[in-house]
């Protein structure tokens, strides 16, 4: 037979812990920790599917912008649970200015690589294969 051995306050308090109440606080309840692996998930299914997509296709552009979404999301997520790790170590006042940081990195991110896959030939795998091929050289101009 199942019995209640928990208080009513503790009930209220995992409430409270499952539903912050500050957008910025990413990493705060089973939400967030249940929203960061679905994206690891979708990362795992989607990035392969994403590399062998033709590089000029609409559907690899598509489906660049959504890696870009859930790249961005994931490490706002990660870096909020780094930060509340170990922030308060160094000072516990800078808890929330570095959540501030954490979320206009992951909106610099986001516009970046948004930015990235719709304009840059061959979208991210473009950019990215560019790292390692250096661009073509310009034929010598005739005096």
């Amino acid at each position: 037979m199942f019995r209640y051995t928990g208080t009513t306050r503790s009930v209220v308090k995992r409430a409270v812990r499952k539903f912050s109440g500050s957008p910025l606080e990413a990493d705060s309840g089973g939400l967030a920790t249940r929203g960061h692996h679905a994206m690891i998930l979708a990362l795992t299914v989607a990035t392969p599917v994403y590399l062998v997509l033709p590089e000029e296709s609409s559907v690899s552009r598509g489906l660049g912008v959504l890696l870009t979404g859930n790249i961005a999301a994931h490490s706002w997520i990660g870096m909020n649970y780094v930060c509340t790790d170990y922030v308060p170590k160094v000072s516990k006042a800078l808890l929330g200015p570095s959540r501030y940081f954490n979320a206009g990195l992951a909106i610099i991110t986001f516009v970046g690589l948004t930015k990235m896959s719709l304009s840059s030939p061959g979208g991210i795998k473009g950019a990215v294969r560019g790292l390692w091929n250096p661009p073509a050289a310009a034929p010598a101009e005739k005096k």
